[in-house]
């Protein structure tokens, strides 16, 4: 009998079986290196976000940090460049199981993003799953006929114009999450930087509110500890609350202030 594979569970299954207070933790990785990917996914973190909108990861790094990430606990999800239908089925393609599209301001933005990840007849993704990663080059059993069950699609609320319509894109079939960007929103709001600001966050928290009342998930960007803290206690399923570059810099910063400033005193 030919070797069979079984993929793990995917991102909106994970969110759907946490109980009652409970939330899923993770970070970014933004660097494009296997090894911070493979850092991330040992750390304890409980998913991480692989960024191909804002970070240089092409298709081939993009496998790469899978293949790093493969076989932690941690779960893998890959935020796309853009809404398009050809970008998505290569990030499919490659085995992003877990897919969020950025810059989802309308019902017709989210119906898009939600044919982009589906087969026909529910959508258009291009069958081509026998070449590829994402089946395990056939290796998973009845991939084509459960793909819809293989794959989560997340859609990022990040204007003013998208809090607007956040019920309409809950609404959509084929959506799975939604994840809010303040940064973003607070920009669109004329708060450019101010990602705390009240207004900004009295729109992420209405937006929390009608997602959950149409029945799906919902999270957040805070790398602010205390605003973290207040989303997860309106009802955020997950959070993402830093990133490989800024743990990075961070530390390369405390160092230097340390090392830096002691070599300076010392040649006084």
């Amino acid at each position: 009998m030919p070797f069979r594979v079984e993929l793990p569970p995917t991102f909106a299954e994970r969110v759907r079986e946490l109980g009652a207070g409970e939330y899923l933790a993770g970070m970014w990785v933004c660097s494009g290196s296997p090894t911070a990917a493979e850092i991330a996914a040992a750390s304890g973190m409980q998913w991480v976000l692989l960024d191909a909108e804002h970070s240089p990861l092409t298709l081939d790094t993009t496998t790469r940090l899978l293949q790093a990430m493969n076989g932690y606990p941690a779960t893998p999800v890959v935020r796309v460049p853009a809404n398009d239908r050809v970008l998505v089925k290569q990030f499919l393609d490659l085995g992003a199981q877990n897919v969020i599209v950025p810059m989802v301001d309308t019902k017709a933005d989210a119906e898009e993003a939600a044919r982009a990840v589906l087969y026909p007849p529910r959508g258009v993704r291009g069958v081509g799953s026998a070449l590829a990663r994402a089946s395990r080059w056939n290796a998973v059993p009845g991939y084509l006929d459960r793909a819809a069950d293989l794959v989560s699609l997340t859609v990022q609320i990040e204007s003013a114009t998208a809090v607007d319509n956040a019920a309409e894109i809950a609404a959509v079939d084929g959506v799975d999450a939604v994840f809010v960007g303040p940064s973003d929103l607070a920009a669109s709001m004329g708060l450019l930087g101010q990602q705390t600001h009240q207004d900004v966050t009295d729109a992420v928290l209405h937006t929390f509110d009608v997602v959950r009342a149409a029945g799906k998930l919902v999270g957040v960007n805070a790398f602010d500890p205390a605003q973290a803290r207040k989303y997860l206690d309106a009802g955020a399923s997950f959070v993402l609350v830093g990133s490989d570059v800024g743990l990075m810099m961070n530390g390369a910063r405390a160092w230097a202030d340390t090392w830096v400033r002691d070599a300076e005193d010392d040649g006084a």
